[in-house]
C-alpha cells in the first residue's frame, strides 16, 4: 500500500568527492527499492563543494586530508577501512589505491545544475552516481571535461550541449546561488537529504534511517 500518492521531493546537499555522499547516495538507491509501491520520492542532487578554493589538478589526497584535519596515517588508514566497509556493505567500491587526489569540482556541479535544468532528474541523479564512481572507485579527476562528456552522454544527455556549457561560463551564478542558499540554511557539512524542503537527515545514515524517516513524512500526507 503506498503511504503517499504525492512523490516526496528530497534535496540532496553533497560534494562529488565526500565519501559518505557517494554511500549516501547508494543508501538512498536502496530505499527507493525498497519502499517501491509504498512510497516515493524524486531526489534533486544539490550543489556542496568540499574545497571551492581547490585549483586544476587537485592535490594529494592524504596531504589534503593531514593539512585540513590533522589527521594521523593511521586515523586516515582507519577511517579508509572504515568507509570501504560500509560502502561494501551497500555494493559500492571504494578504490584506495587509484584514488590518490582530491579534485575541484564545481565544474561537476555545474553540469549536474544543467542536467536536472536541461534534461531529467533521473539523469541528473544518474550522472551524479556516475561522477562518484568514477572518482571513488578509478581515481579519476570529476573536473576532467573529456570525463564529463563522456558520463553525461552515457547518461543520455545531448553531448554537444555538454560542450557548450563546459566550454563556457553557463549555470556559474546559478550553482553559486544555490550553494549559498543551502550554507544560509544551516548546512555546514554533507551529506544533507532535506525531505519536502522541511525535515533534515544528516550524515551517512544506515538503510533504515531514511526508510524511517521517509514513512513518517508520508504518513503526514
Amino acid at each position: 500500500m503506498t503511504l503517499s500518492h504525492k512523490p516526496l521531493h528530497l534535496d540532496f546537499v553533497s560534494d562529488i568527492t565526500c565519501p559518505w555522499c557517494a554511500i549516501a547516495h547508494k543508501t538512498l538507491e536502496l530505499v527507493r527499492q525498497r519502499l517501491a509501491g509504498e512510497v516515493s520520492f524524486t531526489l534533486h542532487l544539490q550543489p556542496f563543494e568540499l574545497n571551492p578554493a581547490m585549483g586544476p589538478g587537485g592535490e594529494p589526497l592524504a596531504q589534503h586530508l593531514a593539512d585540513k584535519y590533522g589527521s594521523t596515517s593511521e586515523q586516515l588508514a582507519q577511517m579508509h577501512q572504515s568507509i570501504a566497509e560500509r560502502g561494501r556493505e551497500l555494493g559500492f567500491a571504494f578504490n584506495d589505491e587509484r584514488r590518490t587526489h582530491i579534485y575541484n569540482t564545481f565544474d561537476a556541479h555545474r553540469l549536474l545544475y544543467w542536467a536536472l535544468k536541461e534534461g531529467s532528474a533521473a539523469q541528473q541523479l544518474a550522472l551524479g552516481g556516475a561522477l562518484m564512481r568514477a572518482y571513488f572507485g578509478r581515481g579519476e579527476d570529476p573536473g576532467d571535461h573529456a570525463l564529463l562528456q563522456r558520463l553525461a552522454a552515457e547518461a543520455g544527455l545531448d553531448a554537444q550541449r555538454v560542450g557548450q556549457v563546459l566550454a563556457g561560463q553557463e549555470f556559474t551564478a546559478e550553482v553559486r546561488e544555490r550553494e549559498h542558499h543551502w550554507q544560509a540554511q544551516g548546512i555546514r557539512s554533507v551529506p544533507a537529504v532535506i525531505i519536502n524542503g522541511r525535515h533534515l537527515v544528516q550524515g551517512g545514515q544506515p538503510v533504515q534511517v531514511f526508510e524511517k524517516a521517509l514513512r513518517q513524512v508520508a504518513a503526514q500526507g
